[in-house]
């Protein structure tokens, strides 16, 4: 018997209710206190590479000519290629989809028109019709991680993931590429097959048995030690990680003096919001 439901509504009851539930979390995390330790970041490429861990790593841009950085923080690297080797041993490869992010990255890829494009999209279908800002606004504070200290990727306290079959190269599939945007994306949704959610809550707890907590609304998101983190895993103590920024050259990070400012404010979405809907416009014009 399939879980997965095929009634319109339903889908779009689901993906209102889900979103309005991340929101909810973005606020609970907001005030959590961080006290940043100020720990440098680590290469995931070149600890995988000295501890013999197979691992696969993007090689697409993160927006524009801007390359991925696969960094993350120093404290959590042992945990991160513990996953890696378990998941070797379970016949399967990580792949790390995205590691690190400066403020221009993450800025950027809110404005990034396959991401936006698609939140936009999403939102419309929600409404019927032509989104207010405020909708996209607040769908995008979930999706894309609009204040810095909501983004834990500006932490350096989290990865994106896809896993891969060791001997037959092909993904160990999620019901959904990275990165889906749609009623499919939170981690436990029932629009995808009981075979694919197996998927999803397998390769979760092997990550959850080395303490990256999971995102309960993008099932390729995972973290740690950073507000997200202790608000999700019941942790009262403070967190260690906040939004930095990182000089490569001598590892010191810069707390933000501004983790809770908007990286994209409602007045540049609505332009944004406009551009969407011209773009799609266009392509129905030509197709």
């Amino acid at each position: 018997m399939t879980r997965i439901l095929s009634n319109e509504a339903d889908r779009r009851a689901y993906w209102a209710e889900q979103m309005e539930a991340g929101h909810e979390l973005v606020e609970r995390l907001l005030p959590f206190e961080v006290e940043e330790c100020g720990e440098g970041l680590a290469d995931i490429r070149a600890a995988a590479e000295a501890d013999g861990v197979e691992m696969l790593f993007s090689g697409s841009k993160i927006v524009d000519d801007l390359d991925r950085l696969f960094f993350i923080r120093e404290g959590l690297m042992a945990d991160l290629i513990a996953v890696g080797r378990d998941m070797n041993e379970r016949g399967w490869v990580l792949k790390i989809e995205d590691g690190y992010r400066t403020r221009d990255m993450q800025t950027r890829l809110g404005r990034k028109p396959e991401v936006f494009d698609a939140i936009v999209q999403k939102c419309e279908w929600e409404h019927g019709g032509t989104p207010p800002p405020e909708l996209v606004f607040r769908r995008a504070l979930v999706l894309v991680a609009n204040i810095p200290k909501a983004g834990t990727h500006m932490s350096a306290s989290a990865v994106d993931i896809s896993v891969f079959d060791r001997d037959e190269g092909e993904e160990v599939w999620r019901g959904g590429p990275y990165i889906e945007m749609s009623e499919r994306t939170p981690m436990r949704s029932p629009f995808v097959s009981e075979e694919h959610l197996k998927n999803r809550l397998d390769i979760t707890a092997m990550m959850e048995a080395r303490d990256f907590v999971h995102f309960p609304y993008e099932y390729w998101h995972f973290n740690k030690a950073d507000a997200m983190g202790h608000v999700l895993a019941g942790l009262p103590a403070p967190a260690r990680y906040g939004p930095i920024d990182w000089d490569p050259q001598t590892n010191e990070v810069t707390p933000y003096a501004d983790a809770l400012g908007l990286l994209n404010p409602l007045e540049k979405m609505e332009q944004e919001i406009a551009l969407a809907m011209r773009r799609a416009q266009e392509k129905e014009i030509t197709a």
